[in-house]
């Protein structure tokens, strides 16, 4: 078999990663280019892409960026065919990119429903069927879509968000169903509650010194403890994207500290003194 390690390996592989100037997409990125894939990423304008190559040429890592806004399909079509010009047939694709607009159902315009339905749902379905005819024609593809804990639970003020990240479950399994007879593979990544710059202020310490509220109940329903950090992400981004993964189809895995496993306890049972303040992973 050789060194179990190869098989993580993924040397001279393409891959796409959508939205990934910063934050989880660069992160997944990054871990990609660690074990030897050439990055290929879009963003929806040029600062944003700007952004991304600054951020990528201070890690040392060469990238490919364009903008490419994930709902057109025409700029969609244009930049797979850019990108086998410019570095080679896609291997791998993240469907990374993705909004959330927290608005009671009751009043959120069909506008911004549509926004979201159409970034997180639609979006993945268009770079997916861009990048598939390739993936048959050599006999080998890895797609991976960004799920979330609301891809099981319902929560107030996300219904958009929650349909679209519902739905994208099922099309992880149905693009399973469909091609993976071509040696395709499509699964999916549930991150739990991630400290990052954006969670920050949901992690405060309050005025008198106690824990937020919003911290102190995904402490109490998280099994860890904790908030997961990016890095808690990166190792499975690797594995399904890589040759270890070939016989995992369909799947969503989620990475949530056991979140999604356990009831929870009474907040107020935490004991704050054993808390530290949560690092946030700077890529």
């Amino acid at each position: 078999m050789g060194n179990m390690l190869d098989q993580f390996k993924l040397t001279d592989k393409v891959a796409w990663i959508t939205g990934a100037s910063y934050g989880l997409g660069l992160a997944y990125a990054t871990a990609y280019a660690d074990v030897g894939a050439k990055i290929v990423f879009n963003d929806i304008n040029q600062e944003l892409v700007d952004r991304g190559m600054k951020e990528y040429e201070k890690l040392g890592i060469k990238a490919y960026g364009a903008v490419c806004d994930v709902t057109n399909e025409e700029q969609v079509n244009k930049f797979v065919a850019d990108v086998e010009k410019e570095v080679g047939s896609i291997d791998i694709l993240v469907n990374n990119a993705g909004i959330i607009k927290r608005i009671p159902m009751v009043e959120m315009k069909l506008s911004e429903w549509n926004a979201v339905i159409n970034v997180d749902l639609t979006g993945p379905f268009i770079c997916s069927k861009a990048v598939l005819p390739g993936m048959i024609k050599k006999g080998y593809g890895k797609i991976i879509n960004a799920c979330s804990m609301m891809s099981e639970f319902g929560r107030e003020t996300v219904s958009a968000y929650a349909a679209a990240k519902g739905g994208l479950k099922m099309l992880t399994r149905n693009i399973c169903s469909e091609y993976g007879q071509y040696n395709i593979q499509c699964n999916a990544i549930g991150p739990g509650y991630i400290a990052t710059p954006q969670t920050q202020p949901l992690r405060e310490k309050q005025a008198d010194g106690s824990m937020h509220p919003f911290d102190r109940f995904i402490r109490s329903k998280t099994p860890a403890q904790r908030w997961g950090h990016t890095e808690d992400l990166m190792g499975l981004a690797v594995f399904l994207a890589s040759p270890a993964s070939d016989f995992i189809n369909g799947q969503v895995v989620y990475i949530d500290g056991g979140i999604s496993a356990y009831i929870g306890q009474d907040p107020s049972n935490l004991d704050e003194s054993k808390f530290k303040d949560e690092d946030v992973q700077k890529i």
